[in-house]
């Protein structure tokens, strides 16, 4: 973080933050200073600073800058009702995080959710990650794109979309039926619980379907965000029939 906003780094990052119009300073690296990322931060008003590989791996943190970061306005978060409200029709697809706390979880999860038409990622306010930079250089830009809705009661939320005729999905591996045998065609909300604890009872009580992916090696459990982009590919592919 920095003053009133927060420092991104990485060239796809960066890019797509300048692309969003969410930029207010560049720092790029003196070797870089011709790159044609300059133009569009440029004709875009966007102050630039060219700066040492110093100050860049300061301003990163010793992340991997690729020679950019950029001072962004915070990301901020959409009502819920806004993101319900601008769903895409009939099927609209809204993905709850119950509890994810890995930061490049999150920043993957947003990727795919943007990679397979997510209409909005719902997260609480507490008991989790939120949007931070190591978010923002792992979506590769993702971030700019997915509405994301923070809530203080992910149960209250997910009472109003059944009420507006949401069918919830949670993912459990205490489930019984498989991901593959539920019919997508209808506005889903898909809920993926936490690394460590899962999906809480009483979301998992409040959902229509609780479904697992079935796994034939050795290890029982997929990581979040694995498990997120396999179901949200199911949901796409059988939506295409």
């Amino acid at each position: 973080m920095k003053n009133n906003g927060m420092i991104i780094y990485g060239r796809n990052p960066v890019r797509s933050a300048l692309g969003a119009g969410h930029v207010k300073t560049l720092y790029v690296a003196q070797h870089l200073s011709h790159d044609p990322m300059l133009d569009l931060a440029k004709r875009s008003s966007v102050i630039v600073r060219v700066v040492d590989e110093r100050q860049l791996d300061q301003l990163s943190e010793h992340g991997v800058h690729q020679g950019f970061a950029a001072l962004v306005s915070s990301y901020s978060s959409w009502t819920l009702e806004t993101v319900l409200a601008q769903a895409k029709k009939p099927y609209p697809l809204i993905l709850v995080l119950d509890g994810i706390e890995d930061p490049h979880n999150l920043g993957a999860i947003l990727r795919s959710a943007d990679a397979f038409g997510v209409d909005g990622v719902i997260l609480k306010n507490h008991d989790g990650v939120l949007l931070n930079p190591t978010v923002a250089k792992v979506s590769t830009g993702a971030i700019d794109y997915v509405k994301v809705a923070v809530v203080t009661n992910l149960s209250q939320a997910i009472e109003t979309m059944k009420k507006q005729g949401y069918w919830v999905v949670a993912s459990d591996g205490s489930a019984t039926q498989s991901y593959s045998q539920i019919d997508y065609a209808s506005p889903i909300v898909l809920i993926i619980g936490s690394e460590g604890f899962g999906i809480s009872s009483l979301l998992l009580k409040r959902s229509d379907f609780v479904v697992k992916i079935p796994m034939f090696g050795h290890v029982n459990s997929l990581n979040a965000s694995v498990a997120t982009g396999i179901l949200l590919s199911e949901i796409a592919r059988s939506r295409q029939k």
